[in-house]
């Protein structure tokens, strides 16, 4: 769904849920921007049993004048484009409309079409809407009431930015011209009595599990910010590493991950945990989810939410190998040697973005990696948009450049930012192709077991491996380590006619 389409429409109703949050609120109202000014005949509005009473979110309708009415009867309007919900869920008010139309980051099982923009790895409906809007022409960043809603919306539907994990709502952190002092007034203004309770009788149930100096804890529906400031807390325990935090919601359960190991990355914990029943992600110390009730219910079956927490996290934990750069190559017998096939992909030279010296951060769909700008570090870029710096003299062992550009799309084309400066630039305007030289050897074997790989590069976190993919080093190098996925290696790579070096 584009926003162009729905202007053969002139009578709009922008329906956000009951009991608006910041994210409805900041979405609805860009939303209700853009129609606006195209001249329509557009209303914001909410149903359900109670106004908004709350007071971060009187605020922020006060202070950028958000004309969001409370209703409970509606004409049936020629377009109802429900935002932050889906209609005929249970936390949206039913009313009749001619045609209807969602935007939305709820996973419910429904699918994105025509009239339907649904996408559920994104934190926030206003990443949505910041998309929408940037791929309708508008810079948001020219209205700053737009701006603060569409980040505030964000930050509180993100856990105050701990749980983003797309490139999209990074880009949103990175690029929004936000209201900063009105958005510092409005995080003071987040909690009343009731919350402070809330996480009171969080922290007085919780589970605690020695063995993983894990804490797990349950709380009463709350916003999503309040799981995180529990996590926070159950953290500075000096006996707690890791801590999980959930709340039952409409249509399934939110959690909230905490993590101080540098083993356990928190936002591939929250992945782990939603892995075929939701979605999750964040970042290294902090990240989140969300678990679909109903998909819980068919591949769990009796289970309860806190059982699957007890028994999930002893997988996690018994299920992963640790594998450091710096100790060395185990078990070299296991090890194969693969040679290259003549395959094309991507590369650019950092130095045709920013001069020698210059600190940089590449952002991807994998995450985000940091790399200084010299003149013999390249990038190369696979062909599932996957991105990793080499050395020129690696580079030119193993590939030779072509001419023609790399003109490959994905699904977020990989860009590189000048950290100082924020200056960003897609990698893909200045990618060229290379040829990887066949015969190029590395050692390999599939992974048995999920593994975290400290990498030369990324030595403050890890690579993960999953059983089957391809643990790999260097021929002339055993502390080059790194993993390939399965399918991209197969594509890659063939088995040589050779003997390994033991």
């Amino acid at each position: 769904m584009v926003l162009k389409d729905l202007e053969k429409y002139n009578q709009i109703v922008i329906q956000v849920h009951d009991n608006p949050d910041a994210d409805a609120i900041g979405s609805g109202y860009a939303i209700y921007r853009y129609f606006q000014s195209k001249g329509k005949d557009v209303r914001l509005i909410y149903g359900g049993k109670y106004a908004i009473s709350k007071s971060n979110m009187l605020l922020l309708i006060s202070e950028l004048e958000i004309p969001v009415e409370f209703v409970n009867k509606l004409d049936k309007p020629e377009l109802l484009l429900t935002v932050d919900c889906q209609y005929g869920e249970g936390n949206v008010q039913h009313f009749e409309a001619q045609n209807v139309a969602m935007i939305d980051h709820h996973n419910t099982g429904r699918l994105s079409d025509d009239m339907a923009e649904i996408r559920s790895h994104l934190v926030s409906c206003a990443t949505i809407c910041y998309a929408l809007l940037k791929d309708a022409g508008v810079d948001v960043n020219e209205d700053k009431k737009i701006a603060t809603a569409l980040y505030y919306g964000l930050y509180m539907d993100s856990n105050q930015l701990a749980e983003i994990n797309h490139p999209y709502d990074r880009d949103m952190v990175d690029f929004l011209q936000y209201d900063k002092g009105f958005i510092n007034r409005l995080k003071y203004a987040n909690l009343n009595i009731e919350d402070f309770e809330t996480a009171g009788i969080a922290i007085l149930r919780h589970s605690y599990v020695e063995r993983h100096r894990l804490a797990i804890i349950n709380s009463k529906a709350c916003d999503p910010n309040i799981l995180g400031l529990i996590g926070d807390l159950a953290l500075q325990v000096d006996s707690i590493d890791v801590c999980i935090v959930y709340s039952e919601y409409p249509g399934g359960y939110k959690l909230s991950v905490r993590s101080c190991l540098l083993e356990v990355a928190a936002n591939e914990l929250a992945s782990f945990l939603t892995e075929k029943i939701g979605d999750g992600g964040g970042h290294l110390d902090k990240a989140g989810g969300f678990i679909n009730a109903d998909r819980f219910m068919q591949i769990r079956k009796e289970q309860s939410i806190e059982g699957y927490f007890f028994s999930r996290m002893d997988e996690y934990f018994n299920g992963y190998d640790v594998i450091n750069y710096n100790d060395g190559i185990q078990q070299r017998e296991l090890f194969k040697v693969y040679q290259k096939k003549a395959a094309v992909s991507g590369y650019v030279k950092l130095t045709d973005f920013f001069e020698s010296g210059t600190e940089c951060r590449i952002r991807t769909l994998e995450g985000d990696v940091f790399v200084t700008s010299e003149e013999d570090v390249y990038v190369k870029i696979g062909l599932d948009g996957e991105v990793y710096p080499i050395k020129k003299a690696r580079f030119d062992e193993c590939y030779c450049p072509l001419e023609e550009m790399f003109d490959e799309e994905f699904d977020y084309p990989p860009s590189i930012i000048n950290i100082s400066e924020n200056e960003t630039y897609s990698l893909m305007t200045n990618a060229r192709k290379c040829m990887s030289s066949p015969g190029g050897k590395v050692y390999a074997r599939p992974l048995d077991k999920h593994a975290k790989v400290f990498t030369r590069w990324n030595y403050e976190t890890y690579m993960s491996g999953r059983p089957g993919d391809m643990l790999c080093y260097s021929t002339n190098d055993e502390k080059d380590v790194y993993v390939v996925r399965q399918e991209s290696f197969d594509r890659i790579y063939e088995e040589a006619d050779a003997k390994i070096d033991k």
